[in-house]
């Protein structure tokens, strides 16, 4: 009876403790949304937004530093939120992703006999009987589990070829507080789903159930173990990557055995030195390695941060690999389209061309550009931005006068920003990988400069398009001559029909269509007109209030017309 009492004690308590977690981060998201509406979006409509200006270096860095003690209190999905956005340097202020930074390695670790109980559970019997030896200190702690270094017995090291493996277990308890966690997250997406400023650009509960189906997946060590084998037949006969090897009758879904592969951190540049490793060398190749597995293969290493990428020297080097790239943690993983993929390398030919129209036609083809927008003045904006910044490495970045950055954006800034974006399925993902791969490249040479990887990748990539091209072009004569050598036998057919009377040509909807066509043309140029006195008004309203007053209201009359015009074609 006291047993049964314990039980429901402690599952009152947990029930407790996952309902203050679940509101815990609701309060924390509704406060800073309340927040950042207030500065970003409320002060600026009344005019005081040089106010929310002054201190938002402040309050980005004040917001970071909550959530990071936010996260590592809480551990769990919090951790990878957290490290999600310390990646994303390309949207996220410096004062926000430097801030978070430390969560990729900042996790306490779990007592050793809560680990070594669920790994006895999971396996069927004591640790002892299953391995030579396991030591308790973790070598790495992570938000959904962690990895101890064991030995295998001799019977089964004469099995597998190993000795030394790590035993990667996960969290106890990691699958109710993943759900929380969600629970917590898909709240937090339908808030933003009725914010405009989101909506607008992303789908925040679609991208909030992407970022769920990725952490049910890494929770799933047989997942993982899977995604491993995958990756390394892709590589199989590239000697510049390295994987473990799964030890199979040691695995489960919470339990993962690996060959133990643990050498260099890819971002150790004294450890690499001191091997004879040119740090500077293994920048490109390590960004090549993320470019084939994203254009060519089409599944990716989703998490390539620097605790999940060793580099290891050969033990007999060659003067061409003295050294392999190696790849640990296959839990998150992504993988692309067919049709994506062909977006990606068309878009990354464009890059590598400073093609700013060929570059916009990309992002369209892999989704992030509606198809109803108008890219026009998207492509000039890109253009512009080939010619002033195009080519140049990060540190030639910072050396660029900040003011002709502020010149561009004042230029561009609002073009972009009145597209219809969005992100597509695993574009999160893409994202992510991409900027963890130019974080590490920079970290290894601060004078890495992405563009001398993507030209030869791309022209490597441009030479098959070519290929294909010339197939196509093939394929098509041959649909042409084919059409050619049936048109006569098809043009006397059409002749002798003309002349016996059978053949009619009418269309009774055709003048309807030439008067719609005309609305279509009158509403089209009204609605330029309202746009070009909207924002006439808009830019002059700074300068002389009056005028910018009355051009606004003006450009009421072209709206009305194009409303109508509109309305009639119903």
């Amino acid at each position: 009876m006291t047993s049964v009492r314990q039980e429901k004690a402690k599952f009152r308590t947990g029930a407790r403790l996952h309902r203050a977690r679940y509101r815990r981060i609701l309060r924390f998201a509704a406060w800073h949304l309340v927040v950042t509406w207030w500065f970003e979006l409320f002060l600026p409509r009344i005019w005081l937004g040089k106010i929310a200006e002054r201190n938002r270096a402040q309050r980005m860095r004040r917001f970071a530093r909550r959530f990071h003690n936010l996260a590592v209190d809480l551990g769990g999905l919090m951790i990878k939120v957290g490290q999600f956005m310390s990646s994303r340097l390309d949207v996220l202020p410096p004062e926000i992703t430097a801030e978070l930074e430390g969560l990729q390695d900042e996790v306490p670790p779990v007592p050793f006999a809560a680990i070594r109980a669920l790994a006895e559970t999971e396996l069927g019997a004591p640790l002892e009987t299953l391995f030579a030896s396991v030591d308790p200190t973790p070598i790495a702690a992570a938000s959904l589990g962690q990895a101890h270094r064991a030995q295998l017995r001799p019977d089964d090291a004469d099995d597998t070829g190993l000795d030394a493996v790590v035993l990667k277990v996960q969290r106890p308890g990691i699958d109710e507080i993943v759900a929380i966690d969600l629970a917590a997250l898909r709240k937090v997406g339908r808030w933003l789903s009725h914010v405009r400023l989101v909506s607008d650009r992303a789908n925040a509960p679609a991208l909030v159930e992407e970022f769920a189906t990725t952490s049910r997946q890494e929770i799933d060590y047989l997942n993982e173990a899977a995604n491993l084998e995958r990756f390394a037949e892709d590589f199989a006969t590239d000697p510049r990557v390295r994987t473990p090897q799964v030890v199979w009758e040691r695995t489960t879904r919470q339990v993962l055995t690996l060959e133990d592969v643990t050498a260099i951190k890819i971002t150790d540049s004294q450890r690499l030195l001191a091997a004879g490793i040119d740090p500077a060398k293994v920048a490109p190749v390590f960004a090549e390695i993320m470019f084939e597995q994203l254009f060519t293969n089409g599944f990716f290493h989703a998490d390539p941060h620097p605790g999940n990428i060793f580099v290891t020297p050969n033990p007999e080097p060659s003067t061409e690999h003295p050294w392999t790239v190696t790849f640990i943690d296959f839990g998150m993983m992504g993988e692309v389209s067919a049709q994506t993929r062909s977006g990606l390398r068309k878009l990354l030919i464009a890059a590598a061309g400073r093609d700013g129209k060929g570059l916009v036609s990309a992002i369209s083809d892999v989704g992030v550009l509606v198809p109803s927008a108008d890219s026009a003045a998207l492509e000039r904006a890109m253009t512009e931005l080939f010619a002033r910044f195009g080519g140049m490495g990060f540190a030639e970045l910072k050396e660029v006068d900040p003011h002709e950055f502020s010149d561009f954006a004042a230029e561009f800034g609002d073009v972009v920003r009145s597209l219809p974006f969005q992100l597509p399925e695993n574009f999160l993902l893409i994202i992510r990988a991409m900027s963890l791969t130019s974080g590490v490249c920079s970290s290894l040479d601060p004078r890495f400069n992405l563009w001398d990887s993507v030209e030869p990748f791309a022209a490597q990539l441009l030479h098959d398009e070519r290929g294909n091209l010339v197939r196509d072009v093939a394929k098509e004569a041959f649909d042409v001559a084919s059409l050619t050598l049936r048109l006569p036998k098809r043009v006397d057919a059409l002749l002798s029909q003309l002349e016996e009377g059978s053949q009619t040509v009418a269309n009774p909807r055709l003048e309807r269509h030439l008067v719609r066509l005309i609305r279509i043309t009158q509403g089209g140029v009204a609605a330029v007109v309202f746009a070009a006195l909207l924002i006439s008004g808009a830019v002059i309203r700074a300068e002389d209030l009056v005028l910018g007053n009355v051009l606004m209201m003006v450009s009421a009359v072209p709206l009305l017309h194009s409303l109508w015009s509109a309305r009639s074609l119903r």
